[in-house]
C-alpha cells in the first residue's frame, strides 16, 4: 500500500461528485426546517463508518453472491450515469419516502452514504489502492460535516440559482466519471 496523491485527489473528486453534499443543501435545509436540529457529527461519523466498512466487506459480499468487481463496476457506472442525469436535468428518477427525522437514517444513509456512494466505492476500488480511498472518504466526510454545520449560511450566500449551477456542473463531472468507469471495466466482462 502506497500513498498516491493523484489517486487521493481523483477518488476525493469522484466521491465529492457522488455524495453531492453541496447539491443536497436544499434537502438538508428542508430537514432542518421539519425537525429543527440536525445531528451533523453523528451523521458524518456514521456515514464514514458505513463507507469504510463497505469498502472492506463489500467485495466479500459480492463474492458470496457470485459477482466479480468488474461486473459491479459496470453496474455502478449505470447508477452513476443516472445520478448524473438527475443532477444535470433536474429530474427525479429515484423516489424515496420523505424522512420523518433528521437523525442518522436520512442523513448518513441514504443521503451521504447511499447506493451511489457505495457502488462508487467498490467501483473505484478496482482502480485505486484502499489507503488512498480511505483518505478520500475522510476528506469528504470532513467537508460533509462542514457543509451540514453551515448549510443555512451556504443557502443564503449561494441562493437557489447558485446551488442549481453547482449541482449541474458536478452532474457533468459525474457523467464523465460514469463513462470512464464503464469503458475501463467493460472489457473485464468478456
Amino acid at each position: 500500500m502506497e500513498l498516491n496523491l493523484r489517486e487521493i485527489s481523483s477518488a476525493t473528486m469522484i466521491l465529492f461528485a457522488v455524495i453531492d453534499i453541496v447539491g443536497s443543501v436544499p434537502i438538508v435545509i428542508g430537514l432542518r426546517q421539519k425537525v429543527g436540529h440536525i445531528q451533523s457529527e453523528k451523521a458524518s461519523v456514521v456515514a464514514a463508518i458505513i463507507m469504510i466498512a463497505f469498502l472492506f466487506i463489500g467485495e466479500e459480499i459480492l463474492k458470496l453472491i457470485g459477482i466479480d468487481v468488474n461486473s459491479f463496476a459496470v453496474a455502478g457506472s449505470f447508477v452513476l450515469f443516472f445520478l448524473a442525469i438527475e443532477m444535470i436535468l433536474g429530474v427525479t428518477l429515484y423516489k424515496d419516502e420523505a424522512p420523518e427525522s433528521a437523525s442518522v437514517v436520512p442523513l448518513a444513509f441514504p443521503l451521504i452514504a447511499g447506493a451511489g456512494t457505495l457502488t462508487t466505492l467498490l467501483s473505484i476500488r478496482a482502480e485505486y489502492q484502499v489507503i488512498n480511498i480511505i483518505i478520500a472518504i475522510i476528506l469528504n466526510i470532513i467537508f460533509v460535516y462542514i457543509v451540514l454545520k453551515s448549510s443555512p449560511r451556504i443557502a443564503r450566500v449561494m441562493g437557489r440559482g447558485g446551488l442549481s449551477v453547482i449541482r449541474k456542473v458536478f452532474g457533468v463531472i459525474l457523467l464523465a466519471i460514469a463513462v470512464k468507469l464503464f469503458a475501463t471495466n467493460v472489457n473485464g466482462l468478456f
